[in-house]
């Protein structure tokens, strides 16, 4: 059963629009997901400049011991990531459901300015449930 921890959502500009935590590991306080958010935005926009390849659009995954970080970059230049158990499957998958929430619940909201944290309870619960659906789904693959 696939286990995610946390979730980052980035702006274009590098700063931390969201973070959820989602099960007791890999708790962080808000001082350490502000840094990852900002180590995680710098290291994907140095790895498109280094990147051997033509046309590469950063790291989409990267592999620890304990955790792995997967990300998903919108067209706009937002990031969405999250950290999840080691070699955690569908992954991309619940990443991209994620956005297509972010972008019903979040963009869509009349009273939310592009850029900004979010605090939209939509889509915090849509969230939820997408998240306990992929988890359970994931397990009986």
């Amino acid at each position: 059963m696939a286990s995610i921890y946390n979730l980052f959502v980035i702006n274009k500009s590098g700063g931390l629009i969201f973070y959820k935590d989602y099960g007791s590991t890999g708790r962080l306080d808000t001082n350490d997901s502000l840094r990852l958010a900002s180590l995680w935005h710098s290291m994907h926009a140095i790895s498109i400049q280094l990147s051997p390849t033509l046309g590469c659009t950063g790291i989409e995954v990267l592999e620890a011991d304990t955790f792995d970080l997967h990300c998903f970059q919108s067209l706009t230049g937002t990031k969405l990531f999250v950290a999840s158990e080691p070699g955690a499957a569908g992954v991309t998958a619940l990443l991209k459901t994620i956005y297509e929430l972010y972008a019903d619940y979040v963009l869509k909201n009349p009273f939310y300015e592009v850029e900004m944290p979010i605090r939209c309870e939509l889509f915090e619960l849509n969230l939820l449930q997408a998240i306990r659906k992929d988890k359970y789904s994931v397990g009986n693959r």
